[in-house]
């Protein structure tokens, strides 16, 4: 038995198996050794490096200790003014004493206050646009939207040219599509009526940072100056003396902190470029800098507003799930692209903490269905992460679970290829966008996603169940003679053409139930044969098209309705036939030989198909002696299917079968396995041809006798006690031939013909203890030994004669009591 690559099993009599390898690999053996920080940190960069985010959240942390010394001393610095000096030493004090402190203090409020808010809005200030020049050009798009609003035609032909109507609707849906954002686009928010850019909130944390810059520097300047000239506190109060110095060292203190720390953040940021540095060790491309920047801002602010341990747990896979819920594009961008990035980088890491997050992964599934022009690099950013994610079983399960996400992975496909002409005029805005559309690069992460789903047994039944669905993933199949004999045809045509392929090969593949329907529907799909004929007709230079269409055909000739659409599909089985008897098509023969054997499986329309070749027989007796296990092994199976199953009308034609006797009486007193199985079932078809003479000529042919033979048929009995998956029907075969020999040596004995076959076949089995065997095979009978091919657990094709009624007969024979019955 094999089981076909994806999960469902060909024809029971042979074939090696093997299935596909998984994207994700296999999973590798554990130790008993506690998860640990280190091992984590490999996983995630590959070379033992920690993330290069982590820096950030480190420069943080320190930015954020310093930010509290200082705002802890000017807090304290604050307190002692007005508590101690303005309350208790207000009238004592010295005009310029009162002034300075005055100043200090209105001056340290206000930067401390400044300070509350000024991560806000340098926090708002990073929301920039990452489109280019989308916020430069934002006044004159202003002035053209109030033209197009009042004239479309003039604000179009404003622009110069001969305008045409179709630029004008082109410039409407802009419009639309400008005013459907119906939020405020926090950076471009003017606070101030009639104040232009001034007053923007994206300049009010650079005004906010100069303030405290200022503040601090003249609170430097009067405290210095005041400690320099210590002619304060002289009078009649002895201790204002000490509290006005403790207040100018404080107030200096808190100061040269905060510039110390401004200091700190500009040698890092604009000296060691520490924002450019780690943009270059993630790869995130010309994003990096805006992207590093929200990171930094986000992590600087939790740790200044809650807890200084608070930034450094952040990490940028955390971050980018949340820019990618936000509804502004920039954001969504700068969010994808970072997964997008990771997600090839650090895979396992980043997918394991994307697979646990459902919000992020419906996010994502959602921004497969975005067509917008303006959406197209965050689409296909997120097809490239779901693609990952789908890689990933325990993930494809959880993308699958999503309401609608098989439809918004098939918005990903299109299959409209035709374009109206240049000079036409009618053609409209949205093809000349669709043309302009990156389609090809969507086509190859769809089928990709779909092939990764399609690994669940689920998802193929849901894949199936989806409308147009299966259609489309068909049409991807069909290759035209250019694309395939041209060597210059782009490798993501071909790549389509092969993905399409191999989903299809895993949806005729599915076991059970599900894989029934999904063959069925496949075969009804018109286009379906005639694609894979054309793969096969011209595909000389594409081998790995060839083997897939093959083996879907293979999968599709486990359904009668199926065998029908493919014989009747003319060329078809020429064009197999030529493959598997081309000497030097060695893997594709095989291939090609599995699917003839499985047409031939109880089909007398594919056997005549098949005969329709006049060497067909020729070659299949050459083909038994050749060297390759798999060519020998489908040959047989082919010849064995063809004298089953061809009918009384080719038996005639059939009878030159015998003459491969004694090669494969050779191959079962030597052979092991689907070869000894399949060799066993072919030598009970071809003594339907020939009488105990010629067997026992062939015998003498393959270098053994009856005795020889009778012993090889109980040892394999013995080594098969009990039924085997892999050759479900090598004891049926035995038992089979087991009858012939008996009832071949009655009708011997019965007619007086002593010649060459005057051997009691059924002493030579009694002595070799075949009854004790049948009694013990009588026992052990399975359901598995009733099918002629599987999928999965599921058998198909069931024998005519139940395998219990076989074995019932070989004994009433063996026993000697007259019995006749058919093999």
């Amino acid at each position: 038995m094999k089981y076909r690559k994806g999960g469902a099993a060909a024809a029971a009599a042979g074939g090696s198996g093997g299935g596909e390898s998984n994207d994700d690999g296999s999973s590798k053996a554990g130790r008993d050794a506690p998860p640990s920080i280190q091992l984590e940190i490999i996983e995630y960069n590959g070379g033992g490096r920690e993330p290069p985010e982590k820096r950030l959240t480190l420069f943080a942390l320190r930015l954020a200790v310093l930010e509290k010394a200082a705002s802890g001393l000017g807090k304290l610095d604050f307190v002692w003014a007005t508590v101690v000096l303005l309350g208790g030493f207000a009238s004592a004090l010295t005009i310029t004493d009162f002034w300075c402190v005055t100043v200090i203090l209105v001056s340290e409020g206000a930067r401390v206050f400044s300070r509350s808010h000024e991560l806000e809005w340098q926090h708002h200030s990073t929301l920039t646009s990452t489109a280019g020049g989308a916020l430069r050009s934002s006044s004159r798009f202003f002035r053209r939207l109030v033209h197009a609003l009042v004239d479309p035609a003039a604000a179009v032909v404003s622009d110069g040219g001969d305008a045409t109507r179709d630029r004008a609707a082109q410039f409407q849906r802009q419009v639309v599509a400008f005013m459907r954002q119906r939020a405020w686009h926090a950076p471009d928010v003017s606070l101030l009526p009639y104040t232009g850019w001034v007053f923007v909130s994206k300049k009010i944390g650079r005004l906010l940072s100069w303030h405290q810059l200022l503040s601090a520097s003249a609170c430097v300047a009067l405290s210095v100056a005041r400690l320099w000239r210590h002619d304060f506190g002289s009078g009649e109060t002895s201790n204002m003396r000490p509290a006005l110095l403790l207040f100018y060292t404080l107030a200096l203190a808190e100061a040269l902190l905060f510039l110390l720390e401004k200091a700190y953040w500009t040698w890092k940021i604009s000296v060691e470029k520490l924002l450019d540095q780690v943009g270059r060790e993630c790869e995130l491309g010309a994003y990096g800098h805006v992207s590093l920047t929200r990171f930094f801002y986000d992590a600087y602010s939790r740790c200044v507003t809650g807890s200084i341990f608070d930034g450094i747990k952040m990490d940028l896979v955390t971050f980018a799930e949340d820019l990618i819920v936000s509804e502004f594009l920039d954001e969504q961008l700068i969010g994808v692209r970072i997964l997008q990035r990771f997600a090839h980088a650090a895979e396992g890491s980043t997918l394991r903490k994307l697979g646990t997050s459902p919000r992020s992964i419906e996010r994502l599934v959602e921004m497969l269905n975005w067509k917008r022009p303006d959406e197209e690099e965050v689409r296909l950013c997120s097809a490239e992460v779901v693609s990952k994610l789908a890689g990933k079983r325990q993930n494809a399960l959880r993308v699958s679970g999503i309401p609608g996400a098989i439809e918004s992975v098939m918005s990903l496909l299109y299959t409209g290829w035709s374009a109206p002409a240049s000079h036409d005029t009618t053609a409209s805005p949205s093809s000349a966008a669709a043309r302009g559309y990156d389609h090809p690069q969507f086509n190859l992460l769809g089928l990709l996603i779909l092939k990764r789903l399609a690994r669940d047994h689920d998802n193929c039944g849901k894949i199936g169940n989806t409308r147009g669905l299966l259609a489309k993933i068909i049409e991807f199949t069909h290759a035209k003679p250019e694309l395939l004999l041209n060597p210059l045809t782009p490798a993501s045509q071909v790549r389509a053409v092969k993905r399409a392929l191999k989903l299809v090969k895993m949806l005729v593949s599915t076991t059970g139930g599900t894989g029934k329907i999904l063959r069925r529907d496949v075969a009804e799909n018109v286009f379906t044969v005639s694609s894979l004929r054309g793969v096969l007709q011209h595909g000389q230079q594409h081998r790995a098209l060839q083997k897939l269409a093959m083996d879907i055909l293979t999968g599709m000739a486990m359904d009668d309705d199926a065998k029908q659409v493919i014989v009747s599909t003319g060329g078809v089985v020429k064009l197999l036939l030529s493959m598997f008897f081309n000497a030097d098509e060695k893997e594709l023969g095989g291939e090609a030989g599995e699917a003839l054997a499985m047409l031939a499986l109880e089909s007398e329309a594919s056997c005549a198909a098949i005969l329709k070749r006049g060497d067909v027989l020729d070659h299949l007796v050459s083909a038994l002696e050749d060297d390759g296990e798999a060519r020998r092994l489908n040959a047989a199976r082919l010849m064995r299917n063809l004298c089953a199953y061809a009918g009384e009308t080719h038996r005639p034609r059939l009878s030159k079968v015998a003459k491969a006797m004694p090669v494969v009486l050779k191959a079962t007193m030597t052979g092991s396995d689907k070869i000894l199985e399949v060799s066993v079932g072919l030598t009970t078809q071809i003594c339907k041809f020939i009488d105990g003479d010629r067997f026992a000529a062939g015998l003498r042919a393959a270098g053994t006798d009856e005795r020889g033979y009778v012993e090889r048929l109980a040892s394999i009995l013995r080594e098969n006690r009990y039924p085997v998956i892999r050759v479900p029907r090598m004891r049926r075969f035995v038992v089979h031939q087991v009858i012939w020999l008996m009832t071949s040596s009655s009708s011997a004995a019965g007619d007086g013909n002593n010649g060459g076959v005057g051997v009691d076949y059924v002493a030579l089995l009694r002595e070799a203890g075949m009854e004790r065997l049948l009694e013990s095979i009588a026992d052990t009978t399975s359901e598995l030994e009733c099918y002629h091919v599987f999928s999965g657990s599921v058998g198909i094709g069931k024998h005519r004669e139940s395998f219990s009624a076989a074995v019932d007969a070989a004994l009433e024979l063996l026993a000697g009591d007259g019995a006749r019955a058919e093999a």
